[in-house]
């Protein structure tokens, strides 16, 4: 529980009460029905991480429950609610019929680990809905509602009202035992699927870039229809253990469980109170309060709108009205959903009502003495039990706090842009902010469908202190002869959700520019600073938003390359005495991934991020790195840290002080351990209250 998951013991005690009702004369069909909130939700992902980790020597094997269901000799009509995913949809679909809840779901998610189904669902499935439908839901890995499922094949019969009561109507008339694994109708020739193949497999490459068990999926698909059942089985079954062998799956299922882990933080036990979140209050009306206001109203909480400015609350009010039309033409949403949700946010030039807020979220610009003066404000407004939380993305949580005589009751709350979109919140805790305070952010995130890492007060707290140096490091890349095009292209490869020139121009040039300004007073004298951003925010080139960046955008914010911008870097190196050399793909992999690493290690040893695998996360939801390579922290340990070690001890007598190597990373290389397995082992620290 709660998932019903298929742990040890469940698949064995389900055969054994499907033979025994089998041999029970008084009984003329079966209904098999999940307790709690759901029919089963899938696999036991601790079996597939120990099958892909090499501890257990093959996958989870369901075959003999499989087939012990579709050979019983009376009818056996699987009943859905919930979910029924993976694993879950395979049990169903070996029965002979299925009804299920007008809300239920139902999916075949397995590449989202990294595998394929591997309890025969690649051969049930086609036989069920067709080889196109079963191509899709296999390499999207997206659930389907019931309606949906209905409509294909997967399910006979939508039940209204209770299920346990119209499943067993059903069975009263069931017909006899249909066996899928017989039903050919729909499976077609190679020849009649030749175009479902080919487009199944464009899919795979376009929407799941890089990742191979997608298109493995396609192929155990195609062996349905070329090969028997059996041939077929055994064909998915060599497929599962191939990708159950992968750095894919390995990273995957550690992203799968590292997301999970966030919110476990040793010294704020689930038992802590929390502050209810009924009304919110956002402080300003730009592209970060519009998004955040959204995400509120999505979950349901009522939102106060401030901007000093009418025009800029007009026009913020005004995207948030085109980001919901957006949602409707793209069937997400409907127009009473989305009525609903702007009757939720109330826009306002005063500080009306704050004094009704739960929490009260700073969206201003990135400006230590704004986001003071702001503070100052609302503590005299505010509750006192009201959470004050800054959406800064570098700044000091601290520092903004000062400015109120209750800094345990002050939080950063980093959200990502755009907010309604972007999954990851970073909750920056200050030296005062309360226990409760955080575990009331924990949950607040769990109600927006967010991702909530808890992070420590530093500068660009975890995801952005890393993104520093990525970004320095590109930029010292194109100054010395690679063109941003070319750099961006090659992380773009690799995996990266975007290229970091592209992503620039995207947040606005002068949203870094201004941070580096806030900051420019540490800067180090005689250390190498990038030359180019200044000169773009000189010129009025910010991004996006300008039509100009490092690329020009077209009406329709294409990104174009711009010799102007490669001539403008060209001569900026030439004044600086920079000289220009041929860059390869692999020196601009290493540099701007591993430099994020090495800041990685160093966050880690100074205690702002608890675990590797929370940095991990933070770069997974938020950042566009690729699942499939783990994190950042994960992929260095698929490297290997010596590697990684001995190339930033490269790059520091190349390049100098900048690539010092962080303690941490030095002392892992030198004793042969991983991120991870110092993860393993802090963990089993706190279980006995060592932290």
């Amino acid at each position: 529980p709660p998932v019903n998951a298929l742990s040890p013991g469940v698949p064995e005690a389900i055969q054994a009460h499907i033979e025994s009702a089998a041999a029970d004369l008084t009984v003329r069909a079966i209904v098999v029905i999940g307790a709690g909130r759901t029919f089963i939700a899938g696999a036991d992902i601790k079996e597939l991480e120990a099958a892909a980790s090499g501890a257990s020597p093959s996958p989870p094997r369901l075959h003999p429950m499989l087939r012990a269901i579709e050979d019983c000799p009376k009818p056996v009509v699987m009943a859905i609610h919930g979910t029924a995913l993976g694993g879950g949809l395979e049990v169903a679909m070996a029965g002979h019929y299925r009804v299920a809840s007008p809300d239920a779901q139902m999916g075949q998610p397995e590449v989202n680990l990294g595998i394929i189904p591997g309890a025969e669902g690649t051969q049930r499935l086609p036989r069920l809905v067709g080889v196109p439908a079963a191509i899709d839901l296999c390499v999207s890995g997206a659930p389907i509602k019931a309606a949906q499922a209905l409509k294909l094949g997967l399910i006979d019969q939508i039940v209204e009202g209770d299920l346990l009561t119209g499943a067993i109507a059903f069975a009263e008339q069931a017909g006899p035992p249909r066996k899928t694994r017989e039903r050919n109708e729909k499976l077609g020739t190679l020849e009649s699927n030749a175009a479902a193949f080919a487009a199944g497999r464009e899919q795979a490459r376009k929407t799941k870039r890089n990742q191979t068990a997608p298109l493995r999926a396609v192929d155990a698909i195609e062996a349905a229809v070329a090969l028997p059942f059996e041939q077929g089985s055994q064909k998915e079954r060599q497929l599962i253990v191939e990708c159950l062998a992968s750095d894919q799956c390995r990273a995957l299922i550690h992203a799968f469980f590292a997301e999970r882990t966030v919110s476990k933080i040793p010294d704020i036990p689930k038992d802590t109170p929390t502050f209810p979140i009924r009304r919110a209050a956002v402080v300003g009306a730009g592209t970060m309060g519009g998004g955040i206001s959204m995400s509120l109203a999505n979950a349901g909480i009522s939102v106060l709108l401030k901007d000093a400015d009418q025009f800029a609350l007009e026009r913020g009010m005004a995207t948030i009205q085109k980001n919901y039309e957006t949602s409707i033409r793209r069937g997400r949403l409907t127009q009473d959903a989305v009525e609903q949700r702007m009757a939720l946010i109330q826009p306002q030039t005063t500080y009306d009502a704050f004094d009704t807020a739960d929490i009260v979220i700073e969206a201003v610009f990135e400006s230590m003495a704004l986001k003071k003066q702001v503070f100052a404000e609302l503590d005299r407004i505010a509750r006192p039990e009201c959470v004050l939380a800054s959406n800064t993305s570098t700044l000091d949580v601290d520092e903004i706090a000062s400015v109120t005589p209750r800094p345990n009751m002050v939080v950063g709350l980093h959200f990502f842009s755009p907010a309604n979109v972007m999954r990851l919140v970073e909750i920056v805790r200050g030296k005062a902010t309360s226990r409760e305070v955080i575990a009331t952010c924990l949950a607040l995130t769990k109600m927006l469908r967010k991702v909530g890492v808890v992070v420590g007060n530093c500068r660009g707290f975890v995801g952005n202190r890393m993104m520093f140096p990525y970004m320095r490091e590109a930029q010292f890349l194109i100054e010395e002869g690679a063109t941003p095009w070319q750099v961006d292209k090659v992380l773009y490869d690799w995996g990266m959700a975007m290229g970091i020139f592209a992503v620039d121009d995207m947040a606005g040039i002068d949203v870094g520019w201004r941070v580096r300004q806030e900051y420019k007073h540490l800067e180090k004298p005689g250390i190498r600073q990038p030359l180019i951003t200044e000169k773009l925010v000189e010129m009025g080139r910010l991004g996006q938003k300008t039509s100009g960046g490092w690329y020009r955008y077209d009406e329709h914010r294409k990104a174009i390359p711009d010799p102007g911008i490669e001539d403008l870097i060209k001569k900026t190196a030439r004044e600086a005495g920079i000289p220009q050399r041929a860059i390869s793909d692999e020196e601009i992999i290493e540099r701007c991934i591993y430099s994020m690493i090495n800041e990685g290690a160093r966050i880690l040893e100074e205690g702002y991020a608890l675990r590797a695998s929370d940095i991990d996360t933070v770069y997974l939801t938020g950042y566009g790195f690729p699942g499939y390579r783990g994190g950042p922290m994960w992929y260095a340990d698929t490297v290997g840290l010596k590697t990684i070690y001995q190339r930033v001890g490269s790059f520091r007598q190349k390049f100098g002080e900048l690539w010092e190597p962080a303690p941490l990373l030095a002392r892992l290389a030198s004793e042969d351990r991983t991120f991870a397995g110092l993860d393993t082992e802090k963990g089993s620290q706190e279980s006995v209250g060592a932290r």
